[in-house]
């Protein structure tokens, strides 16, 4: 098998005992059904089972997961979804469910569902992009014809599965000059795992507005992957929200395939008690006078913890760029923890790069002040924090999701 003879080949450190995957491997291969169908899906299945068995499931002696061990958190993870939970609205024309699609699936989407990112044998890391591919059945694809400007933004409302692993899937693909808006929304209690896995093909002129909330109860696990690529002229936003979950992993790839294009990542994360948000980014320069924007801003309190590991990787030829990453950290508790490591991977000359990362607590003298004007502390303190995470919401494009993240930040702070 192709793709497992290449992670096979791998250097060392990479490999390690696999048993942490049996599960969802033995699952996969009592399922009948995933052994049915076009030959090459069989194979594209087949193959990152292969995979998966053979390497297992990142844990933190992979170097982009040191951070962040999702094991304790699966263990009573024992069964696979027999559809993963989700809702799309509205459905219309440009939505169609992907398990129809798969059976006559035209060349475009096969090409899509059987590649993978670029980047992927920079690292050995991408086993949960595997695991997803090993249950490619159920999901979603949504494509925007050339030239239509979406007006309503799609929704997509996603729920989990007691004590069970869902594999939930999306392919989106806009044509040149088109647009479209859509929102994610995932809440469910219990103890359940999402690894989810989203492809994205954006052509030239093409607009996208990816909006993620992410509200699941204490117990869920939130893994997911995103790659998108970016033609010629055309603007990526993205944008998470991670309020709830036990652990949630948000690992974006972006490809910035065409001269003069954008991409815009940003997020917020609110944490509390014993929560774990990992926020793993890296875009990829491929062509001239291209821009690109990590921002995310964190707030922790009691025993929570931020992660954010954020790459910008410029190609030889890429003149132009302009890449930008940035993390800010409030911790409100002594037992809060904030986990950092911009990158830039540079071949090019001509290029305009930064990063930064500053982790504090909130400034006493502006609290002070605040005070000394009739505040209580609790008031000046959540007056600040929503003075420092709106300098994220201000960036979004979407006025409609600038006042319900509002919304969410002031419901957060009341807790």
């Amino acid at each position: 098998m192709k793709q497992a003879q290449n992670l096979a080949r791998m250097p060392a450190p990479a490999r390690y005992k696999a048993d942490n995957a049996a599960t969802f491997v033995e699952a996969f291969e009592g399922n009948a059904a995933l052994k049915e169908g076009p030959e090459w899906l069989v194979s594209l299945r087949q193959e990152a089972a292969d995979t998966v068995a053979e390497m297992g499931l990142p844990t933190p002696k992979l170097e982009r997961w040191k951070y962040t061990n999702v094991h304790p958190a699966i263990k009573d993870v024992s069964g696979v979804a027999a559809k993963p939970g989700f809702v799309v609205k509205p459905v219309d024309k440009l939505v169609t469910d992907l398990s129809e699609s798969l059976q006559n699936a035209p060349e475009w989407l096969q090409s899509i569902l059987t590649e993978r990112p670029h980047a992927t044998f920079r690292y050995a890391d991408m086993m949960m992009w595997e695991l997803a591919n090993m249950f490619t059945q159920d999901g979603v694809v949504i494509d925007v014809p050339a030239g239509q400007k979406v007006s309503e933004a799609i929704t997509i409302d996603f729920t989990g599965h007691e004590g069970q692993l869902s594999a939930p899937r999306a392919v989106i693909r806009l044509g040149e000059g088109a647009e479209l808006t859509i929102i994610e929304n995932h809440k469910g209690e219990g103890q359940f795992w999402n690894n989810a896995l989203i492809q994205i093909k954006i052509a030239d002129g093409a607009k996208f507005r990816h909006y993620r909330m992410q509200e699941y109860g204490s117990k869920a696990v939130y893994t997911q992957n995103t790659h998108v690529e970016i033609g010629e002229g055309a603007h990526y936003e993205a944008f998470t929200m991670a309020l709830g979950g036990n652990i949630t992993r948000n690992q974006v790839h972006a490809a910035v395939i065409g001269g003069g294009a954008e991409c815009d990542i940003y997020g917020i994360n609110l944490l509390d008690g014993s929560q774990i948000s990992d926020s793993t980014f890296e875009v990829e320069h491929m062509a001239e006078n291209c821009n690109s924007n990590q921002f995310i801003r964190s707030v922790m309190r009691d025993q929570s913890k931020g992660i954010f590991q954020g790459k910008v990787y410029v190609h030889e030829g890429a003149d132009g760029t302009d890449g930008y990453q940035l993390s800010n950290a409030l911790l409100l508790s002594e037992g809060a923890e904030m986990d950092t490591k911009p990158e830039l991977e540079i071949y090019a000359d001509d290029v305009k790069c930064s990063h930064g990362a500053t982790t504090g607590q909130l400034d006493e003298e502006p609290l002070f002040y605040l005070r000394s004007r009739g505040l209580s502390e609790n008031e000046a303190r959540a007056l600040m924090i929503e003075a420092f995470v709106n300098e994220v919401v201000e960036k979004l494009a979407d006025e409609t999701v600038k006042d319900v993240v509002l919304q969410k930040v002031s419901q957060w702070l009341k807790l």
